[in-house]
């Protein structure tokens, strides 16, 4: 007779460890880590006891909202999400409010909550990220709660990032302590290796054309005229640097529309955007004349900052394709080419060349502006700004509230 013996096997979860936070664009990632941490007092659930120690390290100005066990209503196997009602949640304008809080898989929340169209790619994106990186979103969306305890529509926040704590070499953008300042991600590598390179290529093209239009240097006849191959380098120079700059344009437009990273989408290159950015507008003239002492807070772009990126752009664009028309007019053997070189007999291939250097002398005065812009923002505004161009961030005080993003922090 074979006794069995029934012992009862104590599973020990794994201990979990929350890395980045993301917000949609609503609030801050320290309140969307918040609001992942809510929880009844003494929650044992390893993903509320890892939201929470990671904001009390990050953001001990933000309390760990406590709930009501019988405000929570957990995820099923048949629904991925967990509900649970939020009092008294601080907002960032100081005011408090309530909340229905749906926490879960992202694409079960996604379908359960709205947002923006654009937002939603950018969302989607950071998440896929983390993701290969080994960690898994937790998604947040909340829903507002009227005086007579009515429901709203659910709205998604961000997520924020849960791996296990043995999980090695995942990076974090946490901040590791609650300083007085927070160091913000702007600028992605690939936007700063296309600036770099643009300022390359504006050089060597403003260079090597100003050579073509008049070549006061090299080796010339008793008669005056240039001799030499010197003038073919330069122009190979030109030809070469000019469909370099080409492809760093195309690049541009297309991670317009396929970067995960908001401040390259192509919404971002709209200026004036709001009624509040046109009001803004004045107030940022006002400061750059030295007229007033403060302007407004952007983090990426203030209004004329981005009025002139725009037009910055169009006037790149126009370089470009007179520039393709021009190289045209020395392949004439090719359709292609005599397609493309066609609107200089509409304007005249002397006035299309005068306005193409036009546009190459106007480039120089933006590049002048632009750096003493850059040292003077510095100095002033103490963001950080030149050096992002660099590093890919800036420093803000946290609890600084920019006119484009979350509170800071």
């Amino acid at each position: 007779m074979t006794v069995t013996e029934e012992r009862e096997v104590e599973v020990e979860l794994p201990k979990l460890t929350i890395g980045t936070s993301f917000s949609a664009g609503r609030i801050s990632e320290s309140r969307v880590l918040a609001l992942a941490a809510a929880a009844p007092a003494g929650s044992t659930d390893p993903v509320d006891e890892a939201a929470a120690t990671a904001l009390k390290a990050d953001r001990q100005d933000i309390p760990v909202p406590l709930v009501d066990p019988e405000d929570v209503d957990p995820a099923r196997l048949d629904r991925r999400y967990s509900l649970l009602r939020v009092r008294d949640f601080p907002l960032n304008d100081g005011t408090t409010a309530d909340f229905v809080v749906m926490r879960g898989d992202l694409s079960t929340v996604l379908r359960h909550a709205t947002i923006k169209r654009e937002d939603r790619t950018i969302l989607v994106k950071n998440a896929d990220l983390a993701t290969r990186r080994g960690c898994r979103p937790l998604a947040v969306a909340t829903a507002p709660v009227d005086a007579e305890d009515r429901v709203g529509d659910f709205t998604v926040e961000g997520f924020v990032t849960v791996r296990p704590e043995s999980l090695r070499g995942v990076p974090s953008d946490m901040a590791s302590s609650p300083g007085a300042w927070a160091r913000v991600n702007v600028w992605s590598v690939s936007l700063r290796y296309q600036h770099w390179i643009n300022v390359a290529m504006v050089f060597i093209l403003s260079c090597s054309g100003y050579y073509i239009m008049d070549p006061f240097f090299g080796p010339t006849s008793r008669d005056g005229v240039p001799t030499g191959f010197l003038m073919g380098w330069i122009r190979l120079i030109h030809f070469t640097g000019a469909f370099i700059w080409l492809v760093v344009g195309a690049t541009r437009i297309f991670s317009a529309f396929t970067s995960r990273d908001r401040y390259l989408r192509w919404p971002t290159m709209w200026p004036l955007k709001s009624k509040q950015d046109v009001r803004n507008l004045g107030k940022v003239i006002k400061h750059y004349a030295f007229i007033s002492e403060e302007a407004p807070l952007y983090l990426a772009h203030n209004p004329l900052q981005q009025l002139t990126y725009t037009a910055l752009y169009v006037a790149c664009a126009v370089q470009m394709a007179t520039g393709f028309m021009l190289y045209g007019l020395y392949h004439q053997d090719a359709a292609f080419w005599v397609f493309v070189s066609t609107p200089l007999h509409w304007f005249g291939i002397a006035n299309v060349r005068l306005f193409h250097a036009m546009v190459m002398f106007g480039l120089w005065a933006f590049v002048i502006a632009h750096v003493y812009l850059a040292v003077r923002a510095d100095s002033l505004e103490r963001h950080g700004g030149l050096s992002a161009m660099i590093n890919g961030g800036v420093w803000l005080h946290r609890g600084a509230r920019p006119v484009d993003a979350p509170e800071i922090g």
